[in-house]
């Protein structure tokens, strides 16, 4: 049986403003946004070569909105896969993404650190180098 990892549930506080910076931050597509039961949404990004996607999910309890920017208690959370480092680096960075760090080269590959809208800690990582 062949399984792959499918959806991550991503907490946002606003279902707008989080399809606004994935599309336009960072380039990904918009795949669905279904409107559910109330104010509920299913929406779902994902990048354009991704393998997994992001259900942007509404902080709805107290406990949820605490969580929302701390997906991962301070680590990096996710690890964003890219073919050209250095232009999507650029690319970022005119679209105010904030960058923890400046590039550095690992023995995995060419990666900097950054923060997506909420402060959430993600990798933009060309393995291999660049």
């Amino acid at each position: 049986m062949t399984r792959a990892l499918a959806l991550l549930t991503f907490l946002v506080h606003d279902y707008n403003e989080a399809i606004n910076f994935f599309m336009n931050a960072l380039r990904f597509n918009l795949l669905e946004d279904t409107p559910l039961e109330g104010s509920k949404r299913w929406v779902v990004v994902a990048p354009p070569a991704g393998s997994a996607s992001l259900l942007l999910a509404r902080a709805a309890t107290p406990e949820q909105q605490a969580a929302v920017g701390h997906q991962a208690g301070g680590r990096v959370f996710l690890f964003l896969h890219s073919r050209n480092f250095w232009e999507d680096y650029r690319y970022m960075q005119e679209h105010s993404v904030r960058f923890a760090e400046d590039p550095r080269q690992e023995a995995y590959g060419l990666v900097a650190v950054f923060y997506d809208l909420y402060g959430n800690k993600w990798d933009l990582l060309q393995p291999g180098g660049g």
